[in-house]
């Protein structure tokens, strides 16, 4: 029983689901960006260097000669697939450059929100009305004593 309530202890722990979501949002994510880069960037980017097809650039290691990837692979040629390769680094860097900027807006946002919290620490709060009210009683005995 011990084992059974250790585990659920780990389970519901706020780390593990934060990680649990992180990771669905990842995912998620990154079909979004598969999507953006293989039906809007690199069609684009084909466009400009000529009409090319960059998931359709590959270099025939075996004997035969294929006219396109899908016949090398149907064929069992070995080939070096670069162009998946540069399409998957097109990927890669949109997903480090989204993310970057994600952390450095929720960083921007803590930072805002620490140096709002030590101006409240370093500013004394407004003395309320009975201090005030016992200030100004101290002060007129006080000038009462030095007067008499």
């Amino acid at each position: 029983m011990k084992f059974i309530a250790e585990f659920k202890e780990f389970a519901v722990k706020g780390n593990v689901v934060d990680m649990a979501v992180g990771v669905i949002i990842g995912t998620a994510f990154g079909k979004i960006v598969s999507s953006l880069i293989n039906d809007l960037v690199m069609p684009v980017l084909g466009t400009l260097t000529g009409k090319v097809h960059f998931s359709k650039l590959f270099i025939n290691l075996g004997d035969k000669e294929y006219a396109t990837l899908a016949e090398a692979k149907l064929a069992g040629a070995p080939t070096l697939n670069y162009g998946n390769f540069i399409q998957s680094m097109t990927d890669f860097l949109v997903i480090a450059i989204s993310i970057f900027f994600v952390v450095k807006a929720i960083n921007n946002m803590q930072r805002t929100e620490e140096e709002k919290e030590k101006k409240e620490a370093e500013t004394p709060p407004e003395p309320s009305e009975e201090v005030l009210l016992l200030r100004e009683i101290r002060d007129a005995l006080s000038s009462g004593k030095q007067g008499g």
